[in-house]
């Protein structure tokens, strides 16, 4: 299993609470590369739209190479 693979796993089992939610999505972009963090972002943004402005947020402070 990849970091990027447990990352997801973990957002989706935290999924229905907001404020672990974007917790453990915070701790999770400080496991992964920027291409990850890419890959991660889109999948955030189709698997949790209902978060859709946590996600603009958190998304817009990462610097991506």
């Amino acid at each position: 299993m990849t970091m990027l693979e447990y990352v997801k796993m973990i957002l989706e089992k935290v999924s229905f609470d907001k404020v672990l939610f974007e917790k453990e999505l915070k701790k999770g972009m400080k496991l992964l590369v920027p291409s990850e963090i890419k890959a991660l972002k889109s999948w955030c943004y189709e698997k949790f739209e209902k978060y859709f402005l946590l996600l603009n947020s958190i998304f817009r402070r990462t610097k991506l190479a």
